[in-house]
């Protein structure tokens, strides 16, 4: 890698840190092609992304971000993975390492807030953005749903008195 690679690289992860709701910092444990690329599938089905840089040029990338606290995590094999929704990438990086010993979490940030790696777990306990909106979606739409169920009980009675009055008669 060249000089202008490197700053591109930098360049690129800082862009990434800016953007970022929360970043979380995994080890490397000999992971094979095939783990590597079935956690890359799982954090892009998450609406997360899992990137291996070298930690020198992530350290850089890391200065002037929310997110500069991170660099005394960045020791030996790193990788990140990060994501605009605060748990999103933390849900998918502990789900997988739940199924393998190949990877495990260091620790994370979101936002300035600085986490071990029991802080990323916790935060990975906790229900997704999406997650989130469907149930305040459900708790304003229930009352809703009741009122037009009791406005339409006493029209659905009336129904069924004259359905039996008309059985009684045919009868």
């Amino acid at each position: 890698m060249d000089r202008s690679q490197k700053a591109d690289s930098v360049a690129q992860l800082n862009a990434v840190f800016q953007e970022a709701g929360v970043v979380v910092i995994t080890r490397n444990l000999g992971m094979s092609v095939a783990q590597s690329t079935d956690l890359r599938s799982k954090m892009r089905d998450a609406g997360a992304s899992y990137k291996v840089a070298k930690n020198r040029l992530a350290r850089l990338a890391l200065n002037d971000t929310d997110y500069s606290g991170l660099s005394d995590l960045l020791t030996g094999p790193t990788a990140i993975a990060y994501s605009t929704d605060p748990v999103a990438a933390a849900k998918a990086a502990v789900d997988f390492a739940k199924t393998t010993d190949r990877i495990e979490i260091v620790g994370g940030s979101m936002g300035g807030l600085l986490l071990d790696s029991a802080g990323v777990k916790a935060l990975a306990s906790m229900p997704s953005l999406d997650e989130l909106r469907a149930k305040l979606i459900g708790l304003v739409n229930a009352p809703a749903t009741k009122i037009a169920q009791v406005v339409n009980a006493p029209a659905a009675k009336l129904a069924r008195v004259f359905g039996a009055y008309a059985a009684k008669e045919a009868a």
